[in-house]
């Protein structure tokens, strides 16, 4: 199998640190190196790097470049404008495609954390035969182990814990806790990774099927793919073609990972001080009686006093103040707060 690592988001969740001109997947949010760059590494340890390709945005080209300066430009693919995962998907089908290429290709975000690359291996593999075998998607579902209503969910016709192909007969989007407490209780749901394994051929096939437009304009683009993919729309593949398409299968599978979409996630894969709190950033920060809370600050001095529950974020590019239980709210927020800069 080969993989395409999906580096094209904006990760506005982690506004201010994520910003647009250098998001998430750049960043060094659970390790010393960045997102991209650990996923890239931890893929290494048992693939060829000829099999590996990065996906991500023409404005982010000389980012991947310089935080991974052994991948040739050969291995790189380009969107003009970000259109979510949709079209891109959709993009790397046609570029094997063009170069009769079938091979059953992983298409995987570049900004999720796990420590088990042996199990994880170990799942690409069941799933390549699955995806070999037919005109089938096949995911991997993470055993849950919480009620998270960030995730989106996965339902399947079996009940099973770990192993083995499951068919898949619903999606399940964030839900609300009172319904992702119930959604655990259930063996045979589990988390949508976002890790999907296909032919090139299966994603022409649904996109054909689903989203002709995107499929028809691709294929018609030729060398003008940056005047056409603009006007592309903006979906993800999860409501372009997963939720429609008759043929999914989900292999569970039962290891540490986590999509670190939002700030609190970071609780869950760095070490709390003795007051359950998380610091970072190259400035120093002084607290006093405050407690489980989230603080970055790239300032030279930061005083935090009396609190709790809190995100606490500075950087040259902003300033976010935040209840932990309010931290999904963060995009919809900072979508308002740039209509309202911009005038509209």
């Amino acid at each position: 199998m080969k993989i395409v690592i999906m580096a094209g988001g904006s990760g506005t969740r982690f506004w201010p640190r994520s910003v647009q001109s250098r998001p998430k997947q750049f960043l060094p949010l659970t390790s010393r190196d960045t997102m991209l760059q650990q996923t890239y590494r931890r893929l290494l340890e048992w693939l060829p790097a000829r099999k590996l390709y990065v996906v991500t945005t023409q404005a982010y080209r000389p980012i991947v470049l310089e935080q991974l300066p052994e991948l040739p430009e050969e291995r790189l693919l380009l969107e003009p404008d970000q259109r979510d995962t949709g079209p891109c998907i959709a993009l790397t089908a046609h570029h094997f495609l063009s170069q009769g290429d079938d091979e059953v290709l992983v298409t995987m975000p570049s900004d999720h954390y796990t420590e088990e690359s042996e199990s994880l291996l170990n799942a690409l593999v069941e799933a390549e035969r699955a995806a070999e075998a037919e005109t089938a998607i096949v995911t991997l579902g993470i055993v849950p182990t919480r009620p998270e209503t960030g995730y989106g969910y996965i339902r399947t016709a079996e009940h099973a814990s770990e192993g083995g192909v499951l068919e898949v007969t619903s999606f399940i989007e964030k839900p609300p806790l009172d319904v992702a407490l119930s959604l655990i209780q259930d063996s045979g749901v589990f988390w949508n990774s976002g890790i999907f394994v296909w032919k090139p051929s299966t994603i022409a096939h649904y996109m054909k099927l689903h989203q002709p437009l995107i499929w028809t304009k691709l294929s018609e683009s030729g060398s003008d793919l940056e005047a056409v993919y603009p006007e592309l729309p903006k979906i993800s593949v999860d409501y372009a073609i997963l939720e429609k398409a008759d043929a999914i299968k989900t292999i569970p599978v039962r290891f540490k990972w986590d999509d670190v979409g939002i700030w609190s996630s970071l609780e869950r894969i760095q070490n709390v001080n003795r007051d359950g709190n998380i610091v970072d950033g190259s400035g120093t920060v002084h607290m006093e009686s405050t407690r489980n809370s989230i603080i970055y600050s790239d300032h030279p001095k930061t005083l935090i006093i009396g609190v709790d529950d809190l995100i606490v974020v500075s950087t040259a590019d902003g300033l976010l103040v935040c209840r932990k239980s309010e931290e999904q709210r963060i995009k919809t927020a900072l979508k308002a707060m740039e209509q309202l800069e911009g005038g509209t």
